[in-house]
């Protein structure tokens, strides 16, 4: 973990990411598109944004960034594009329930992989905290787990999608430390684009044709979720550990949740309720840990 001490506390920016990401899932529902589709457009329109304030002000450090350093950015970016991609393939062959519960074991992989990838050893309370936000995210999609072959891919794509989400948090976590936010979100944001344009490109999937409700949905994507959302996560790993980090992430699905009861009318059960609080304390226990 770095020596030096941000001007405020990454828990906040954190938080903030937090709310900003929560609001993905609500502007994807409301933007009648493909799946591939709207990841695409995400991530390449917050690319477009960047792209006139990372040449203005970064275009000497992003020449600067070693070979290694520059390949461990497009590892991030090609892992944020398999993540969007593997996830958002599996709710077309299982339970949204199944896809959710088998992707929020991301803080899991993360934990496994931090001592190998970024030398890190997650403290006793990190750990617990992991434990707990997983037991969580078991808890609220709980209840129509699917069966059959379909299903049983479904649920290795959205496997798939958890790990390479650890893969975009690891490396993010090497590489930020060495390399300012504007710098890595750009690279990395701008890699995920390409990727994904490609994946939408051999798919065949339609990226035209759409209402002007759903291209607004595709603005509020890129600027809320991602640009504010994902940037704020990545600059708190200069500081906090990719552990930490991916637990809380899972604070998404509470803020998910809360937003559409309150946009969409979609009821909050007790034992999403319940699931929700042990996300929170998985998370309260992963801060714990990080002091």
């Amino acid at each position: 973990m770095n020596t030096d001490r941000p001007r405020v506390s990454p828990y906040i920016p954190l938080f903030f990411g937090i709310c900003a990401i929560s609001t993905g899932a609500i502007f994807a529902r409301l933007a009648d598109a493909p799946s591939l589709a709207i990841a695409a457009y995400r991530a390449g329109l917050a690319s477009l944004i960047l792209l006139p304030f990372a040449l203005a002000t970064r275009r000497k450090e992003m020449a600067a960034l070693s070979r290694s350093d520059l390949y461990r950015v497009i590892g991030a970016g090609f892992f944020l594009a398999l993540h969007f991609a593997t996830w958002i393939s599996s709710l077309a062959f299982t339970t949204v329930a199944s896809s959710v519960v088998l992707v929020n074991t991301i803080p899991l992989w993360v934990g496994l992989l931090s001592p190998f990838v970024t030398g890190e050893r997650l403290s006793t309370l990190t750990k617990m905290g992991i434990a707990a936000s997983v037991a969580g995210g078991a808890v609220v999609g709980w209840g129509d787990f699917a069966l059959g072959g379909k299903a049983l891919l479904g649920d290795f794509l959205a496997i798939c999608g958890a790990l390479s989400a650890a893969g975009y948090f690891l490396f993010g976590r090497i590489v930020r430390p060495k390399l300012s936010l504007l710098s890595y979100v750009f690279l990395c944001y701008g890699t995920a684009a390409i990727f994904l344009a490609l994946v939408v490109l051999v798919s065949g999937t339609p990226v035209t044709g759409f209402s002007s409700t759903t291209w607004w949905m595709f603005l509020a994507m890129a600027v809320i979720p991602q640009i504010l959302g994902h940037s704020s996560y990545n600059w708190a790993l200069r500081w906090l550990s990719a552990g930490f980090v991916a637990v809380a992430l899972l604070g998404e699905p509470i803020g998910s949740t809360i937003l559409a009861y309150l946009l969409l009318g979609e009821r909050i059960t007790f034992i999403r309720l319940a699931g929700m609080a042990l996300i929170g304390c998985g998370i309260v226990l992963a801060a714990k840990g990080e002091r």
